[in-house]
């Protein structure tokens, strides 16, 4: 199975690290593309064996799978570009630009004659560069077996969910845009560590690895986070001192207004 990917940025480019580390594509079944040399190079450099180009419309025409990663105000000339040379009767098309819906991008890709392509309106988040992503995607004349294909590749990549298309920006909120929010934190814990005589580097170590312990502690048991924090404060103790000095500065309330502000 071959895949393409249309823009080989921040988000394309993490895409297919992520995919080049699983037994889903040989190197010489990614194919990149990207405007600058420089992109081409870091992708070569980053995964021996892919191929590169600057042609987009020779690019997709023996995928099975195309990705547009476009930023947004390009997709549509890129569509235009590509879309007389894509295979509507056996190509998936997936788009991971952000707003576009799969209402707009059936309207893009619509060919007289043509039949309606499967598209899959794809939001992931940076970690899929580790394989450890939050993937949210929407099908549109997608089949069952199709469907099953990309949940399939995704989950090789972090976690993956099929959604209503109505939760997208609240999804995105959550994990595309909540990735920073998490690398907020940890910076901020890191200035606490430091302030409180930790070297940065030492501080880092230890507030990223807990924030793993902490996932993992909430994936595993399927717990609420209520109930792990139960198994960490005592009464009298310093954890739910620092929680309530959180709370007083309103850190619940900061982190629903960033989320919904993010939408």
């Amino acid at each position: 199975m071959k895949i393409t990917f249309i823009g080989a940025g921040n988000m394309g480019g993490a895409m297919a690290h992520g995919l080049y580390q699983t037994d889903m594509f040989r190197p010489e079944d990614i194919t990149c593309t990207a405007r600058s040399q420089a992109t081409l190079d870091k992708c070569l450099k980053l995964m021996p064996g892919i191929h590169v180009a600057t042609n987009n419309r020779e690019a997709v025409r023996n995928a099975d799978i195309v990705v547009f990663a476009v930023k947004p105000w390009l997709i549509e000339g890129v569509i235009q570009e590509v879309k007389n040379a894509l295979d509507y009767s056996k190509q998936i098309i997936l788009s991971v630009v952000a707003g576009y819906t799969t209402e707009k991008l059936q309207t893009l890709l619509e060919r007289e004659g043509h039949p309606t392509p499967a598209v899959f309106y794809m939001i992931p988040n940076t970690a899929i560069d580790v394989k450890a992503s939050m993937t949210f995607f929407v099908p549109s004349n997608a089949s069952d077996e199709q469907i099953q294909l990309i949940q399939g590749m995704m989950e090789k990549v972090g976690g993956c969910m099929q959604i209503e298309e109505k939760n997208m920006p609240a999804c995105m909120a959550l994990a595309s845009c909540g990735i920073a929010y998490a690398f907020r934190y940890i910076r901020a814990a890191m200035e606490g560590g430091v302030e409180m005589g930790l070297y940065a580097k030492d501080a880092k170590k230890i507030v990223s690895h807990t924030i793993r312990g902490a996932a993992e502690m909430i994936l595993q048991h399927d717990s609420h986070p209520e109930e792990e924090i139960d198994h960490v404060t005592t009464p009298g103790g310093l954890t739910i001192k620092g929680l309530n000095a959180m709370e007083e500065n309103g850190f619940t309330n900061a982190v629903i207004k960033g989320l919904k502000a993010g939408r």
